[in-house]
């Protein structure tokens, strides 16, 4: 009795057509796009995530800080949570003359890198830690200012993909869509015109 199998010559005909199915797809699908997508869609996330926080504090504090205790200062700084270091205006993303404040700290009680006591909400604060890009490198970080005379704040944050860059298909940088004066950040917050 004899058995059948696959010749060498048929295996080899289907691994090659596997392979070439494995390359279509891998280019069809360019998982680096994919894996920046899912890091921009979490800075679209977490930059709501804030707003809606720093929102919250600002509407039930009958005194709101946006500044925090100590020599903070909106009007002169912004505020970054960064290893790296960065030149002024957070690395170019914010107006007018500002210093670069860098803080590892992701704690919600004034002394994060959002200087905001969010625990003073009543209720607790909506955050158990300030959230961080990503990334989390000079090109890739979150960043905020604000103006504590007016209580007004912007957070911004760099998109990665071509999708949501400048320019992409669903482009969530350019001023039209985000309401602010940089049209390659996504600019969030209560400032008129997202220009701090």
């Amino acid at each position: 009795m004899k058995t059948k199998g696959f010749t060498l010559l048929e295996l080899v005909i289907v691994i090659g057509i596997l392979a070439v199915l494995g390359a279509i797809s891998v280019l069809v699908l360019n998982p680096a796009q994919l894996f920046a997508q899912a890091r921009d869609t979490t800075r679209i996330e977490d930059l709501g995530v804030l707003r809606n926080a720093l929102a919250l504090y600002v509407s039930t504090i009958s005194s709101p800080d946006l500044d925090g205790p100590g020599a903070k200062d909106c009007a002169t700084m912004c505020f970054v949570q960064l290893a790296g270091e960065l030149s002024a205006n957070c690395g170019g993303r914010h107006s007018g003359v500002r210093v670069t404040t860098v803080d590892a700290d992701r704690t919600v009680d004034g002394t994060g890198w959002i200087p905001v006591n969010l625990s003073s909400i009543s209720g607790g604060a909506p955050l158990s830690v300030l959230p961080v890009d990503p990334t989390n490198d000079i090109t890739y970080f979150y960043s905020y200012a604000c103006d504590n005379t007016a209580k007004t704040y912007e957070l911004e944050a760099n998109m990665e993909s071509t999708r949501y860059a400048n320019g992409g298909t669903d482009d969530k940088e350019i001023n039209t869509k985000d309401g602010g004066d940089d049209d390659f950040k996504l600019e969030v917050g209560t400032d008129p015109g997202l220009n701090l």
